[in-house]
């Protein structure tokens, strides 16, 4: 399935077009405000009153902000779409009702503050030099991978917490898919916490899963599979993907849940190529992604884009979330093909499983 949203022509309105380059002007504003909205309080308080609304005052007595400070986010707030006004009492809008109740909003602002916001100011730089120069504001790391366990506890949690609420619920979709090839090894490369590693034992009783990783990945999955007593039949393997190190052989299937996308052109072909080298003849490469121009609806897609901008700013400075049209010229060049291909699973992940040429 391929989207395109109306990207291959501008058919808006001057006077549309002219009030959209105000909204991205200020959207710094806007963010900040509609987070300050939320974590005051005020969207709450809005949330509590839908029938009748709820005054100025009744706003300032129930925050922790004083009349200025609630004056200008509700004035923002109104210009933004997130609440509005009836003669003289305040109401939740729908926008506003999603930034409070939807899960995936909470998420995706969470990831924008705590761990975007500040690095983003040097994306220009990161564009120039192919570095992720915004991680200069948590220390001085090459990528953020290996600085994923000292991030600061704020900024580590949003970390995880999104990257989790997008590949847990394409898990369980996915579990049939891969299962049903009846895999008695499989290698999960990338394995980051072990989710994945555990999903697939919970599954299935006898299926054994290594996890290959950095060290610093491998520290972190080893305790949280052994406090799920499955230490028996989950494995590690620490290794650079990008290295020359010695990687196993023997797995029916070789797993990588949003891994690829951490790196660029060049270097997921390098790592393709790695694994078609080791792998069994009739072994499998299963590979679940998200691509821009396989989602459903026009928020997956600009949503996909804009957490680009994280990779090149803050993660590594060179790769993306990929369209599938080019990602599928990669397995290509890499010596695959696809033996099939599901899409929409989970909140629009594609599951690709390949076989060698």
């Amino acid at each position: 399935m391929t989207a395109h949203y109306n990207y291959d022509n501008d058919s808006m309105s001057a006077l549309d077009a002219i009030t959209e380059a105000q909204k991205i002007a200020f959207a710094p504003m806007l963010f900040q405000a509609a987070l300050n909205l939320r974590d005051s309080g005020i969207l709450a308080l809005l949330d509590n009153c839908r029938e009748k609304g709820i005054t100025l005052q009744e706003i300032i007595l129930g925050c922790d902000l004083d009349d200025y400070a609630v004056g200008v986010l509700l004035d923002m707030g109104m210009s933004g779409h997130i609440l509005y006004q009836i003669d003289g009492r305040y109401f939740m809008g729908k926008i506003g009702h999603y930034l409070l109740h939807d899960t995936m909003t909470r998420i995706n602002m969470d990831f924008t503050q705590d761990v975007c916001y500040q690095g983003l100011f040097h994306l220009k730089e990161s564009l120039q030099q192919g570095k992720p120069a915004g991680l200069q504001v948590f220390g001085a790391w090459s990528t953020i991978y290996p600085a994923l366990s000292h991030l600061p506890e704020q900024a580590k949690k949003s970390w995880f917490a999104f990257d989790h609420f997008y590949s847990d619920g394409a898990f369980n979709a996915a579990l049939p898919h891969v299962f049903g090839l009846q895999p008695a090894k499989i290698y999960d490369v990338g394995g980051n916490t072990g989710k994945w590693a555990l999903r697939c034992c919970q599954h299935d009783e006898q299926v054994e899963v290594t996890i290959i990783d950095l060290p610093q990945q491998i520290a972190i999955a080893q305790e949280n599979v052994a406090s799920h007593g499955l230490s028996e039949r989950i494995f590690v393997h620490a290794a650079d993907m990008l290295s020359d190190a010695k990687l196993p052989n023997d797995a029916d299937i070789w797993w990588m849940s949003q891994f690829l996308d951490c790196f660029s052109e060049v270097q997921i072909i390098a790592i393709l190529q790695k694994i078609a080298a080791e792998m069994k003849p009739d072994a499998r490469v299963c590979i679940m992604e998200l691509f821009w121009d396989c989602q459903a609806y026009e928020a997956g897609a600009f949503s996909l884009n804009a957490s680009s901008l994280y990779f090149t700013c803050m993660a590594n400075g060179n790769s993306r979330f990929y369209s599938a049209e080019n990602f599928l010229s990669y397995l290509h060049k890499s010596g695959f093909y696809v033996e099939k291909q599901i899409s929409n699973l989970g909140l629009g992940h594609t599951l690709l499983i390949c076989k060698k040429r």
